[in-house]
């Protein structure tokens, strides 16, 4: 999905990754390096993180990469995710991050997921990860790609590979979570590997 009609083309050469969450730097950096970018954390240049005030994983990310752009010179790109669970009325969601406190502690976050399903006692333990990738250049110019992977949660974590709630989920037609996943197997099949595809697709 794309929030707008799109006339600019990414040209290969410096992209500010608009996060300081080094996981999603690692895994932006997977999907980019191979196409000839140069990838720069916003971390990396000292750039405050914006608050995100934003209702949808689309207004976060245009918000992280549009703050990105402007600060750099440099074409960015900004990633917002999260995990959505039917049977909590798709929280987490924007607040997947915050689940995990000041500390960024994912352990916590998934014992408080698991904590409100155990809580509602559901039956129905479905979810998907959700990602809206926002590019932006320094001009203002912004457009935004959606990805999802469906699957459900499972109970106690498994795995140390990922990051975040990798280690709880189970995508759709696999027996292993993320977290017990090679990384290049979660990255033909991620929420955030869907929309880098859509994004490849019409502006490379």
């Amino acid at each position: 999905m794309t929030d707008s009609p799109q006339s600019k083309k990414l040209q290969p050469g410096k992209l500010v990754a608009a996060t300081h969450n080094q996981g999603k730097v690692r895994e932006l950096r997977d999907l980019l390096v191979p196409l000839g970018f140069e990838p720069i954390s916003a971390g990396d240049l000292d750039l405050p993180e914006p608050e995100e005030t934003g209702s949808t994983f689309e207004a976060n990310a245009e918000l992280k990469a549009l703050a990105a752009a402007k600060a750099s010179g440099f074409p960015a790109l900004a990633d917002d995710s999260g995990l959505a669970v039917d049977a909590l009325n798709g929280a987490p969601g924007i607040y997947s991050a915050r689940w995990a406190g000041e500390s960024k502690d994912f352990t916590v976050a998934m014992e408080k997921v698991n904590q409100a399903l155990e809580d509602e006692k559901a039956a129905d333990r479905s979810a998907r990860f959700v990602c809206a990738l926002c590019v932006a250049w320094p001009d203002g110019e912004t457009v935004t790609y959606r990805g999802e992977v469906e699957g459900e949660l499972v109970w106690p974590p498994r795995g140390n590979q990922g990051f975040g709630y990798d280690p709880i989920f189970v995508a759709t037609g696999e027996s292993i979570t993320f977290g017990e996943m090679e990384p290049e197997r979660k990255h033909a099949m991620s929420h955030r590997a869907n929309a880098f595809k859509l994004l490849t697709e019409a502006l490379l």
